[in-house]
């Protein structure tokens, strides 16, 4: 059903949270931005599997919960293509990242 969807439009402001996220871990220990990306990309392959079994956020967005990290991946479906729009920290305030809507 889903097969068609194409992952991995991230938008520049998504990027940027990913990569500073894992610069963080990096520094913290050494292999945890390695196990950071790890369930990242889990993350992504469950909501590739099955895109609308996630909760809707605001709007059309929808939020995904990344195992062990307290980060949440927040996207939209496009067409064909499925947009993060945040890999988003839960302690950072969630306007920050509607805004982007």
């Amino acid at each position: 059903m889903y097969q068609n969807l194409i992952f991995g439009l991230f938008t520049r402001p998504s990027e940027l949270e990913m990569s500073e996220a894992v610069e963080w871990y990096a520094q913290k220990k050494y292999g945890l931005d390695t196990e950071f990306m790890r369930c990242i990309d889990e993350t992504i392959s469950r909501i590739q599997r099955n895109p609308q079994l996630f909760p809707i956020a605001l709007k059309n967005s929808r939020k995904a919960l990344v195992k062990r990290f307290p980060y949440t991946i927040y996207y939209e479906i496009k067409g064909h293509i499925i947009m993060v729009l945040a890999v988003f920290h839960a302690k950072r305030n969630p306007e920050n990242w509607q805004k982007r809507l």
